[in-house]
């Protein structure tokens, strides 16, 4: 399943290893579309569907992707297999289970071996992980990172 939003400029790869991982990888494409960065949202378990996976990251920065957003839940290798295969940042989203709460994804995500590093955020932190995209984004893209300043001033309101 592939999802765009065919817009130019900064991109990002929102990956889940299930569609049941949908409703929480939902709110890191309405961040993005927030700040106006192309997103392509893809459906690729590293144990189901290995080959799919090794391929499209392969391939992903040569497709301009910047930064790769991994949502899974349980074993939730999904983050650190995308990060055996690129430089690409990858930040990876623990999402949570019936099993043990999310702390299994969590914990599956967060001890990589060194030298395979996955950003890690919180179960369901799917919002974190965008806005730590933008954030990375915003290293190569002023106008991104003009936005940031602005969604983190805008956040006193908040409160």
């Amino acid at each position: 399943m592939i999802e765009k939003n065919n817009k130019k400029g900064a991109r990002v790869a929102i990956m889940m290893g299930s569609v049941s991982d949908r409703q929480v990888m939902d709110a890191a494409a309405d961040i993005l579309g927030q700040f106006g960065i192309d997103y392509e949202v893809k459906i690729s378990s590293a144990h189901r569907m290995p080959n799919k996976t090794r391929e499209f990251v392969l391939n992903a920065e040569n497709e301009g992707f910047e930064v790769i957003i991994a949502g899974a839940g349980k074993s939730a290798h999904l983050p650190g297999v995308i990060a055996s295969y690129t430089t690409i940042p990858v930040i990876g989203v623990p999402v949570k289970t019936d099993d043990l709460g999310g702390l299994d994804s969590l914990l599956s995500i967060v001890q990589m071996p060194p030298g395979v590093p996955v950003a890690t955020v919180a179960i369901n932190g799917s919002k974190n992980a965008a806005l730590l995209a933008v954030q990375i984004l915003g290293l190569k893209y002023p106008d991104i990172k003009n936005k940031f300043r602005e969604y983190k001033k805008g956040l006193e309101h908040v409160v």
